[in-house]
């Protein structure tokens, strides 16, 4: 059932983006759950499985009162690669344990950004600087480097 649903919900928010012509739009996540006969959990369901960053989508959402949900489409692969790469940098910091990191980098190489020999020698060093005795901030911004070096390069 849940599927069905979600295939209702996505399919309605893609022809909403898809008639407007610069492909971004704005909804009120209560507006458009009654109007397809949901919960507003089911919306937040498909917004996070269907309409990510991998997919070509940025949404932007805020809760409460003058609450909405802003659903862009990037159409252009480089923008595609370069908002992939800002998700990543944004997940990197003092707190990210190196499990997430390497998850990251067996991404961008499934997804072909990167080749073997790079992922193996990205891992290697990103391995390194967790088990250097540098602080937990100075590892975050020199893998954060790569990433930003990762995107220059894409």
């Amino acid at each position: 059932m849940l599927n069905n649903k979600a295939d209702t919900i996505e399919e309605y928010i893609l022809k909403r983006l898809n008639q407007n012509a610069d492909k971004q739009i704005e909804l009120k996540r209560t507006a458009l759950a009654n109007e397809v006969s949901c919960a507003p959990s089911q919306i937040s369901y498909v917004l996070s499985t269907r309409f990510t960053t991998e997919r070509g989508f940025v949404v932007e959402s805020r809760r409460g009162l003058g609450g909405y949900i802003r659903i862009t489409l990037i159409e252009e692969e480089l923008d595609r690669k370069q908002l992939l790469y800002r998700n990543m940098l944004d997940q990197i910091d003092e707190k990210t344990p190196f499990n997430d990191v390497k998850s990251m980098i067996e991404f961008i190489l499934e997804n072909k950004l990167i080749t073997r020999r790079e992922a193996e020698i990205i891992a290697q060093m990103s391995a390194n600087l967790y088990l250097s005795e540098i602080s937990p901030s100075e590892r975050a911004k020199l893998i954060r480097s790569i990433f930003v070096t990762l995107a220059k390069v894409t």
